[in-house]
């Protein structure tokens, strides 16, 4: 097999190495391209066909619908290992020891404790503020309670840093949530597992105890598992592009968070519910919005079914499906929105057009049924989702960090005006 591949511009040729990973997954080294040319680059709109780096962290294929973390199958993950362990695996490399986990949890809650002053920046937020802006903001905000650089290459700064952000995290995502439904702040229990504890810290009402619920905690557990890291996607590669600047971990996330926001890319899981909603106000015929959905005229589109990378079936949908029977049946909810959406599944999973071109319903689908089944508004889905892709995000941040990436800094084919004259005001 060739180990480099050859390009030919105006007559000459080149010569670029070839790089095969670990999966076999193949790559043209390019990135001596622009000297060795004169000035010729590639462009690749969207990086589709561009590897950014070489990482360690999570192995996607999309034809036949792998997903892995540092080697490890998903659905073994999902079946017999806690966030936390996860979160672990991603950001350090190995399953932690029993001591390991032990000491990681020990210290997450010891730097729990968010500073009384980022409520004030939090009551500076109108009620009416999305939680993805609060939680963006007040990410950022805890650069200002943790001033000083971290040493990337002291260990001990960096566990440090990293412990604190998934510490404080989870208590900003519910505050989020607390405020925008006018809840008081609820600070946690340390009696309570990693989960457990933001399940509490989202739920509980001021008037009353909160009991832990098994299977609302063991679902919520299997969602953040799942979404833990999806290899370089938006949100990924910008945390990686501005940690590249050697900026710091927090706004590094903060960055993350923005780039998540957008409806492409964590909004999908929101824009479920949103068909739903729209099916019911139609009078709720299934059947109907799935032969428009079928119907390459119609500009309806059916959300939550199928996925860009992939192409086979998404493997997070059929770990997650349980989950969302369980949930409904353990809640007995009763909802026709969530009636329609098992109807839509129903149909889509015996439909010869949806089955044939493996238009599966996928985790965002099964997702936004969970957190609509447990009193979530829509509005929150994302920040969930953040905070499932939190030890994804601190994961490629120490990774590039640690392997001293260069500053990203894409090129350009420019396409405007040439060189032109100046002319004064008047002669315009």
């Amino acid at each position: 097999m060739s180990k480099t591949a050859t390009l030919q511009i105006d007559g000459k040729s080149y010569e670029f190495p070839l790089v095969t990973g670990t999966e076999k997954e193949r790559a043209i080294d390019i990135k001596t391209l622009r000297g060795v040319t004169g000035g010729v680059t590639t462009i690749d709109p969207g990086y589709k066909n561009t590897g950014s780096c070489e990482s360690a962290i999570t192995f996607l294929n999309g034809e036949e619908g792998i997903l892995r973390y540092r080697g490890y199958a998903i659905e073994e993950l999902a079946e017999k290992a806690d966030f936390l362990e996860v979160a672990y695996l991603l950001i350090f490399g190995e399953l932690p020891t029993k001591h390991e986990l032990d000491k990681f949890h020990a210290d997450i809650k010891a730097q729990s404790h968010v500073d009384e002053d980022v409520k004030k920046i939090l009551d500076g937020f109108p009620k009416s503020a999305h939680p993805m802006g609060v939680l963006s903001s007040l990410t950022s905000a805890l650069v200002a309670f943790n001033p000083s650089s971290v040493n990337v290459d002291s260990e001990e700064e960096m566990y440090n840093a990293i412990v604190r952000l998934m510490a404080k995290f989870p208590v900003l995502t519910a505050w989020a949530y607390r405020k925008r439904v006018g809840l008081p702040l609820d600070y946690g229990d340390d009696s309570l597992g990693y989960v457990d504890n933001f399940v509490k810290m989202m739920f509980k009402k001021p008037s009353g105890d909160y009991n832990s619920n098994k299977t609302i905690v063991e679902a919520m557990d299997k969602l953040l598992i799942l979404h833990a890291d999806h290899e370089q996607n938006c949100s990924t590669s910008t945390v990686r592009m501005v940690g590249s600047s050697h900026a710091g971990l927090f706004v590094s996330i903060s960055a993350g968070i923005a780039a998540l926001w957008g409806p492409l890319h964590g909004g999908a899981n929101q824009a479920v519910i949103e068909m739903l909603e729209a099916i019911k106000e139609d009078g709720g015929d299934t059947h109907k919005f799935m032969q428009k959905a079928k119907d390459k005229e119609d500009p309806f589109r059916l959300m939550g079914f199928g996925h860009r990378v992939y192409k086979n079936f998404d493997p997070r949908a059929k770990i997650i499906k349980k989950s969302a029977d369980d949930v409904l049946e353990a809640l007995g909810v009763d909802d026709p929105v969530l009636d329609i959406a098992k109807d839509l599944e129903k149909e889509a999973l015996s439909d010869n057009y949806f089955v044939d071109r493996k238009l599966y319903p996928n985790v965002d689908f099964y997702s936004g049924i969970i957190y609509r089944a447990m009193g979530i508004p829509v509005e929150m889905f994302t920040p969930m989702f953040a905070l499932g892709r939190l030890p994804g995000w601190i994961a490629q941040w120490r990774e590039m960090r640690l392997r001293k990436e260069p500053i990203g800094r894409p090129r350009q084919v420019y396409i405007g005006e040439n060189l032109r004259p100046f002319k004064s005001v008047e002669n315009r």
